[in-house]
C-alpha cells in the first residue's frame, strides 16, 4: 500500500502527548512505508497526528477568537475575523470561518492508516515484554477509535443539517485509508443517525481498550500518559453525542413524537452511564483555580475528561484590559450578564430577587466573578477597573473610548485568564510571563447538563427512568447549590410549569455554566432558538459620588452594541464547503444553501 503524499508525515521522535508542544511533531519525509512500519515509535507518530489539530486553548477559533462571540453572549473587538464576519450573515459555502472538512478527512487518513498497518504483529513495541507490548497497542486500539469518534463528531456537530427535502444528513462516513483521493470524491452523505451510530460504536470500541483513567505509576497506563484519550473521555463524547442526535434541528421531516422522545431515552441512558460506568465523579463546578497554575502538566482537576494544555500567555495578551498591556479583544455581553440569577436563586427579572439596576453586581450568583469583569472589580490584584465616564465625557481608563480597543460592552472577560501580577509586563525584568492553562475539551459538568435536559425532554422536570437516580430538578438544584444558591424555590415553581419552561432554565444555566467554552453557537443552532439577538453593554456615567448605570435594567430598552443579521433558517446549518460540492457530485448541500 502507498500513502498519498500529502499524509508522508512521520514522526522523527514521539513524546509524551499532554501538551501542544508535544503535539507539534516533527516531520520527516524521508521515511517510506516499508520503514514507517516496521519502526514503532514512527507507526504511533502517525496515530498522534489524529491528535494535532484539537484545540490547544478555548479562544483558537478563527481569528484566535471564542465561539461565543458569534452569539449574544460577547463580542469581539476584531472587525477583520471571520466570526465577527459571521455575525453579519458572512458565512457562504465559498467562506466559512468554522469549517473542518478537509482537516477531520485528514485525520481519518491517519487514524485509518494506523488501525491498518500499526497494530500489526510485526511491529513489536517492547521487545523485552509481550505484556507491555499487549498493553500498549491495546491501548493505541482505543486511542484510534476515541480519535475518530472525535473527529466525527467535529464534523456532525459543525455540518449536520436538513436538507431542502427535511432529510436529516450527517458526513460521507469513512472507514478505511484511501490509496487514491478519487475514492473520497464519490461518497454520499450518510444520514444523521448513521453518523451517530458509527460515533457511538467507536466510542464504545475505545471504551473497551482504553483505561477509564490515567492512574498511578504504570508506564503505560499511568498518570504520565494523562492527556490521552480515556475510558471516561469516550463516555462523556457519547453523552454528547446522543444529546445532539434528539435536539429538535435534527430530526428528519416525518418523524414522530414517539421516536422523537425514544431519542431522548437513548440520551439518558448515556449520560447515566457516563456518571455511573465511568465514576466521572459529583457535580462540582469551576474555580478559578482551574483556569491557570500551578499544576503540573499530568495533574488534571477532576472536573476535566479531556483537555489540552498550554504553557503561555496567549490567552492574556489576547484578552486583558488595553491598560494591562492586553487587547481587550473579548467582550462579554449585557445579555450574558443579566442571565444571572441572584443569591437568592431569583433571575433579576422576578421582583423577589431584590436585584438593583443602579447596584447590578451585588448580591449576583458568584458564577458572574468567575466569567466577567466589570466596573470597580479588582483586576489581578492591581486597581478597581475604571469603566465609567465622568460628568464632562472623559472615559475612565479601561472605558469604552479612552483606547481604541478598550470594551465595547462595558465588560472585560475573567473566564479562562490567569490571575498572576504582572503576566504581560514585569517591571522587575521588563518581560512578560508565563502560566499553565488547561482547556478542558470534555467536563463532567456537561454529562450532568445532558442528563438533566434529557430527562426533561423526556419524562418533564420531575420524571424518573428506571436505575437512574436522578431528575432534571434535582440536577439543576445541585448545579445551583454548587454555585452558592441554596434556596430551591425557584427551581420548584418553575418545574410545576412543564417541561417548555423548565426547558429555557435548563439551557440558561448551561449558558452561564459553559460561558466561553464555545458551547452556546451550537447550543443555540440545535434547539433552533434565535441567532439574530442583537449584543447589548452598559453605559456607567460617574456624577460626583455617585455612578449611574445605563443598560442594566431589564425592563427598559438595552443599549444595544452590535446588530446580528443570522435572519434565516439556513444559518442553523454548516454550509459544505463549495470546493467538495464541486468536486463531488453525490454530496446533498444542507438547507437554504
Amino acid at each position: 500500500m502507498k500513502i498519498l503524499k500529502i499524509f508522508l508525515i512521520f514522526i522523527s521522535s514521539v513524546g509524551f502527548i499532554s501538551c501542544q508542544a508535544d503535539l507539534s511533531l516533527k516531520t520527516d519525509n524521508s521515511y517510506g512505508d516499508e520503514l514507517t512500519w516496521s519502526l514503532p515509535h514512527k507507526a504511533e507518530g502517525v496515530l498522534l497526528q489524529a491528535y494535532v489539530d484539537i484545540m490547544t486553548q478555548p479562544d483558537n477559533w478563527d481569528g484566535n477568537n471564542f465561539l461565543d462571540v458569534a452569539t449574544d453572549n460577547a463580542v469581539t473587538n476584531d472587525f477583520t475575523s471571520g466570526l465577527y464576519q459571521l455575525t453579519a450573515g458572512g458565512i457562504t459555502p465559498h467562506n466559512n470561518p468554522i469549517e473542518n472538512w478537509t482537516t477531520a478527512y485528514s485525520k481519518f487518513q491517519y487514524i485509518h492508516l494506523f488501525l491498518e498497518n500499526g497494530l500489526k504483529s510485526d511491529i513489536i513495541y517492547d521487545l523485552n515484554d509481550p505484556a507491555r507490548d499487549n498493553s500498549i497497542r491495546t491501548r493505541l486500539k482505543g486511542e484510534a477509535y476515541f480519535l475518530r469518534a472525535w473527529w466525527g463528531f467535529d464534523l456532525l456537530q459543525k455540518y449536520g443539517g436538513l436538507t431542502d427535502e427535511g432529510e436529516a444528513l450527517g458526513y460521507p462516513i469513512v472507514l478505511k485509508s484511501a490509496t487514491n483521493i478519487s475514492e473520497l470524491n464519490s461518497l454520499s452523505r450518510n444520514t444523521y443517525e448513521e453518523c451517530v451510530r458509527q460515533i457511538s460504536n467507536d466510542c464504545d470500541s475505545a471504551i473497551k481498550y482504553l483505561p477509564n483513567a490515567y492512574l498511578g505509576t504504570d508506564a503505560i497506563i499511568g498518570e504520565t500518559q494523562t492527556g490521552r484519550a480515556s475510558g471516561k473521555a469516550a463516555y462523556a463524547l457519547k453523552s454528547r453525542l446522543y444529546t445532539y442526535a434528539a435536539s429538535p434541528a435534527f430530526q428528519p421531516s416525518g418523524i414522530s413524537d414517539g421516536e422523537i422522545n425514544d431519542k431522548w431515552i437513548r440520551a439518558v441512558h448515556s449520560s447515566s452511564q457516563a456518571i455511573e460506568d465511568a465514576q466521572i465523579g459529583k457535580y462540582s463546578g469551576l474555580t478559578e483555580a482551574d483556569f491557570a497554575g500551578p499544576l503540573l502538566r499530568t495533574e488534571t482537576p477532576d472536573e476535566f475528561l479531556f483537555r489540552t494544555w498550554v504553557n503561555n500567555n496567549a490567552m492574556e495578551t489576547r484578552n486583558f484590559p488595553p491598560v494591562f498591556f492586553g487587547m481587550g479583544k473579548t467582550n462579554p455581553s449585557q445579555n450574558l450578564v443579566n442571565s444571572f440569577p441572584m443569591k437568592n436563586g431569583f433571575p433579576i427579572t422576578d421582583s423577589r430577587s431584590e436585584y438593583d439596576p443602579q447596584n447590578p453586581y451585588n448580591n449576583r450568583d458568584k458564577r458572574l466573578d468567575l466569567t466577567v469583569y466589570y466596573h470597580g472589580r479588582i483586576f489581578n490584584s492591581s486597581r478597581p477597573l475604571e469603566i465609567a465616564v465622568d460628568k464632562e465625557g472623559n472615559p475612565g481608563r479601561d472605558a469604552p473610548g479612552h483606547e481604541y480597543r478598550n470594551t465595547r460592552t462595558g465588560y472585560y472577560l475573567r473566564k479562562w485568564l490567569s490571575s498572576k501580577n504582572d503576566m504581560l509586563f514585569d517591571p522587575l525584568s521588563l518581560t512578560a510571563v508565563n502560566d499553565f492553562h488547561q482547556h478542558p475539551l470534555l467536563r463532567r459538568a456537561e454529562v450532568y447538563f445532558n442528563l438533566a435536559e434529557a430527562l426533561n425532554e423526556s419524562v418533564g422536570p420531575k420524571g424518573m427512568v428506571e436505575n437512574v437516580p436522578y431528575t432534571a430538578v434535582s440536577i439543576i438544584n445541585m448545579v445551583r447549590k454548587a454555585a452558592g444558591i441554596n434556596s430551591t424555590t425557584y427551581v420548584d415553581e418553575v418545574a410545576t410549569m412543564g417541561k417548555e419552561v423548565f426547558r429555557n432554565l435548563i439551557l440558561n444555566e448551561r449558558r452561564i455554566e459553559f460561558a466561553f467554552e464555545n458551547m452556546r453557537y451550537f447550543d443555540l443552532r440545535r434547539w433552533l432558538l434565535p441567532l439574530n439577538e442583537s449584543v447589548n453593554g452598559v453605559r456607567i456615567l460617574q456624577d460626583e459620588t455617585d455612578l449611574i448605570f445605563e443598560g442594566t435594567n431589564p425592563t427598559e430598552a438595552p443599549l444595544v452594541v452590535e446588530k446580528r443579521l443570522l435572519n434565516e433558517d439556513k444559518y442553523y446549518y454548516s454550509p459544505i464547503p463549495y470546493e467538495e460540492i464541486i468536486k463531488n457530485p453525490n454530496l446533498i448541500q444542507n438547507k437554504g444553501w
